[in-house]
């Protein structure tokens, strides 16, 4: 299996991240996949950021849940860049891609552009959440899912299969070679995340892990050389 390289909300060590500059830049350099997170707006619009707050990534403040869209397109997400809907995503750029949810309602949202798009060979959905994996699991047959953990034990492992995730994302600085041996044996792929230094790189490829979620597109291109 290919080694894959998963560009982390666009290139965001380059770019104002989860902005169509930012993965634009990613499909540019030629990372495998995009990866974006998504939020609800107040009127249901399926918003790419990270965070629940306006705050850290654009010019304004307050919960995204409690903003219009129309208020969202008024803020500035960096360099000029406007906040995007997931729809635009799709249309700017054509890589295949990794969309987080954080909870049940925005895979139901999710859901809906899936069918509406065709999107099952493209989009695969990740989350912090094994509820919300689920949900889009039930909503949308033949979806891939990966569940995404920071703080886990070898126990991340029977949470993805009981959800029927393919893949663990995983934070890197907590991986050790038990949890790995332990995905293995039940058949899962691992992509390790954030990868951003050589020695993260030589970490996962030493795990031989499936795939570095990066903030940076040179780990494309060193990437193949490393063992």
């Amino acid at each position: 299996m290919n080694f894959l390289t998963i560009g982390h909300r666009g290139v965001m060590g380059t770019e104002p991240e989860n902005t169509l500059r930012s993965f634009v830049a990613a499909q540019a350099a030629g990372l495998d996949v995009i990866e974006l997170d998504l939020h609800l707006s107040k009127d249901g619009a399926l918003v790419v950021m990270h965070d629940a707050d306006v705050r850290r990534t654009t010019d304004g403040s307050g919960p995204i849940a409690e903003k219009t869209l129309a208020e969202l397109r008024e803020l500035d997400a960096g360099l000029g860049e406007r906040v995007p809907v997931f729809e635009e995503v799709l249309d700017a750029v054509r890589a295949p891609l990794q969309a987080e949810i954080k909870d049940v309602a925005a895979a139901r949202a999710l859901a809906d552009v899936m069918h509406a798009r065709d999107l099952v060979g493209r989009v695969e959905v990740l989350s912090f959440h094994d509820e919300a994996i689920a949900e889009i699991s039930r909503l949308v047959p033949g979806v891939r899912t990966a569940l995404v953990a920071s703080r886990y034990g070898v126990d991340v492992v029977e949470r993805a299969t009981a959800v029927g995730a393919a893949t663990l994302v995983l934070n890197i600085r907590r991986l050790t070679l038990e949890v790995v041996e332990h995905a293995r044996k039940a058949g899962l792929r691992i992509i390790g995340w954030v990868v951003n230094t050589q020695d993260d790189l030589r970490l996962v490829r030493a795990l031989q892990l499936d795939g570095a979620t990066t903030d940076y597109p040179d780990i494309k291109r060193t990437g193949r050389f490393t063992a």
